[in-house]
This record gives C-alpha cells, sequence and structure tokens, in this order.
C-alpha cells in the first residue's frame, strides 16, 4: 500500500503525517502538491491523505476553496472509484466540503480554539480501549441533518467518539459540542474516512504518546479488508 500526502497552502500537519506514516509505521508515502492532478501511480488500493492545517487561509468556510484545487478533483475521482481517502482536522473538512463525506464541521460551541489532549473510543470494536489523541480546531463540532445523523449512526458510520478515560461517552468529555460525541466517521461504502483529532501527533515515544498507531493500525486493518484483489 502507498499514502498520498496532499499539501494545500495553509497546510501545517502536512510534514507531522509524512513522518509519522514513514517513519513511525514504516509505510511508502508521496507528497502531492495541490496545483498537480495526476495520481495515476496509486491503485483504488492505496490512501490518499489531506492533512490538517488552514487550507487556503480558511477563507469563505474551512475546506470549502481546497474542495476545488486540481489536485481534490483527483481525489474526488479516486474515491468514487473505490479509492482509499483519510481526512485529518482541515482534511475531514475539506472531506465534507468535497461531499465524500455527508455533514458540516461548524465552530466550536465556545466560540473559542481548542488544543489539547483528548481521550476517543473506536465504537466498532467492543474491546477496544480509550486512546489519547491530541484535537486542534476552531471549527470541530460535527453537524448533520436529523436524517443523515440517523443513517450515519444506522449503517455504523461513527469510526470514533470522545470519551473520558475510561471510555465513558459522556457532555463531560465532549470538547466542541459535536453531536453524539462524534470526532470521526466514515463513508456508507466505507472507503472515505474523517477525524478531527490528530492522530499523527502521537506516533512517537519522543512526543510521550504512541495511542495514534493505533488508530492508523485499525484503518490500515480496515483498508485491508476492503481491498481489490
Amino acid at each position: 500500500m502507498k499514502f498520498g500526502v496532499v499539501i494545500f497552502p495553509g497546510s501545517n500537519c502536512d510534514r507531522d503525517m509524512l513522518d509519522a506514516l514513514q517513519h513511525d509505521l514504516q509505510q511508502e508515502v508521496v507528497a502531492l502538491w495541490h496545483k498537480d492532478s495526476d495520481i495515476a501511480s496509486f491503485t483504488t488500493n492505496d490512501c490518499i491523505v489531506l492533512p490538517g492545517g488552514f487550507s487556503y487561509g480558511d477563507y469563505l468556510r474551512c475546506g470549502a476553496i481546497a474542495r476545488f484545487s486540481p489536485m481534490m478533483q483527483s481525489v474526488i475521482a479516486f474515491a468514487n472509484k473505490g479509492g482509499k481517502v483519510l481526512g485529518v482536522c482541515n482534511g475531514f473538512q475539506i472531506l465534507c466540503e468535497s461531499g465524500l463525506l455527508p455533514g458540516v464541521l461548524l465552530a466550536n460551541a465556545n466560540q473559542q480554539f481548542v488544543c489539547k489532549n483528548v481521550y476517543i473510543k473506536n465504537t466498532n470494536d467492543a474491546s477496544a480501549t480509550p486512546l489519547m489523541i491530541p484535537i486542534a480546531h476552531g471549527e470541530g463540532r460535527f453537524y448533520a441533518a436529523p436524517d443523515v445523523l440517523a443513517a450515519i449512526e444506522a449503517n455504523h458510520q461513527v469510526i470514533y467518539r470522545y470519551c473520558d478515560a475510561a471510555g465513558n461517552v459522556n457532555e463531560q468529555s465532549n470538547p466542541n459540542g459535536t453531536t453524539n460525541n462524534i470526532a470521526g466517521i466514515k463513508n456508507a461504502q466505507g472507503n472515505v474516512f474523517g477525524m478531527m483529532p490528530h492522530p499523527e501527533r502521537a506516533c512517537n515515544a519522543a512526543l510521550g504518546n504512541q495511542d495514534g498507531v493505533q488508530v492508523f493500525e485499525t484503518l490500515l486493518g480496515v483498508i485491508a479488508q476492503n481491498i481489490i484483489a
């Protein structure tokens, strides 16, 4: 499997993502520039990553301009063919703006930028333990219309929820007012993933936290299950 990390003007987590994938997870990684559009070397068994940051300065709305970049046109086509796509923080916002994921990311309920460690829980694995993963966002409050939200929940598309250190999903563990404590979702087809927390910032012992490795290993496991022979 090969990973491609898209770099937009305003991306500031691209190097973190590249380093975590290449050095901590020993994966093949290629940097992709937003003005380019050629991803012919990637197969639907590979994964394109949209990193965190402030693409195009977050003008209009977070991710609204990035959605129209030449590279994103190729990424959208890639995803629609079954290619794997992961968006983290601003990348999650771009995926929602692109229509590759349902819902939107709104301003945090407290109207303030939040930067701290939080706990998240894999909602599709009853044996999963809470993971401590950093967040850093001002617009991370997931929202979807009631019928869309009902479909997301019914289809088990929520991949992570905010929780406390013991794994309890409650209001006190919700850092931004997001609906149903949602920290990350996937599309109905299971090939596009978005999350607000930053697993790439928790993949190395030098950082004092390696819980992010489990996030990527879970993702790799899901992708492996959907590999096209």
